[in-house]
């Protein structure tokens, strides 16, 4: 964002790979020089990156997906990571249920119905799929999936989740069967972290426990999902359908995906709002400010 490069050129001699006309010669030239880097969740930091950086104490990350980043070696070298959770959690939320509503109610494809022509006096759009009282099931029930059961109470849903261990301090119930959550629930809303060990957690598997009348959602990480199983589910209303924010290759979005109706795909834009972004921003910064005080960083990564 240009206002976190301003804000991080006024305090800091500030040098952008991206920038170099050759980055591994600019790396490694004056890797040694570096005390810090920001990076964000899309575009992690590279092992080779990282090894090139010798010096480097603290690394920022823009987002709250850590998973490109190399944590174990950033532990072996005492580098402290800092992200920026909390502050996009409602609207991460807000867009989960936004997703929940278009792909049940079929809003996307209702527009692009009437955008058609095809809504005539002879034709009716499709029925859909009601939303309230129906049942959540939440997979990896942290900050993000703690407000959107809170969207979901709204609703009038009942609401059931699964994690590695029953979450503290909350009422919904606790399913640690990721099967038997999918075979329970009208909604499976994926918003637990990436990385190796939820590596293609939602599979053909549970899909198929999902089954033809249930939909799955997913806001956060698209290595989660088996992404060619979920085609075939799709294809085949091996489940009804999925809103997805999310994918395996981002920004590549499987060509058959691009053609089914039952699917929504939005462009990785749950926390893409004027204020949520500067809210990340600003705790982008203040890691660094804090870190390079002599302070404990704002929000440090507990991995």
């Amino acid at each position: 964002m240009p206002t976190l490069l301003a804000a991080l050129r006024e305090r800091y001699d500030i040098h952008c790979l991206v920038d170099q006309a050759d980055p591994e010669a600019y790396l490694r030239e004056q890797g040694a020089s570096f005390d810090g880097v920001v990076t964000s969740a899309f575009a992690g930091l590279p092992d080779e990156v990282l090894a090139a950086l010798p010096k480097v104490r603290i690394v920022s990350n823009f987002g709250v997906g850590v998973d490109r980043i190399n944590l174990d070696e950033a532990r072996r070298r005492g580098i402290e990571v800092g992200h920026t959770p909390d502050v996009l959690n409602d609207c991460v939320a807000d867009l989960a249920f936004g997703l929940i509503l278009d792909v049940a109610r079929g809003l996307s494809e209702a527009d692009r119905f009437v955008r058609a022509g095809q809504w005539t006096p002879e034709r009716r759009f499709r029925l859909s799929t009601r939303v309230s009282g129906k049942r959540l099931g939440i997979v990896g029930l942290g900050r993000i999936g703690q407000v959107i059961a809170h969207r979901a109470s709204g609703f009038d849903m009942a609401i059931r989740y699964t994690n590695r261990r029953p979450a503290a301090g909350v009422d919904f119930g606790f399913e640690p069967d990721l099967l038997a959550l999918a075979r329970w629930a009208d909604f499976l809303v994926v918003t637990t972290p990436g990385g190796a060990a939820t590596h293609h957690l939602i599979n053909a598997e549970v899909l198929q426990a999902l089954g033809p009348q249930s939909f799955l959602i997913n806001v956060a990480r698209g290595s989660v999902v088996d992404e060619a199983a979920l085609v075939q589910a799709l294809q085949n209303r091996v489940i009804a359908g999925a809103g997805l924010d999310v994918f395996a290759d981002e920004p590549h979005v499987p060509e058959a995906l691009l053609s089914l109706d039952n699917v929504v795909l939005l462009p990785h834009v749950a926390s893409g709002t004027h204020d949520t972004r500067q809210a990340m921003a600003d705790l982008t910064v203040a890691n660094l400010d804090a870190f390079f005080a002599g302070e404990r960083v704002i929000s440090p990564l507990h991995s």
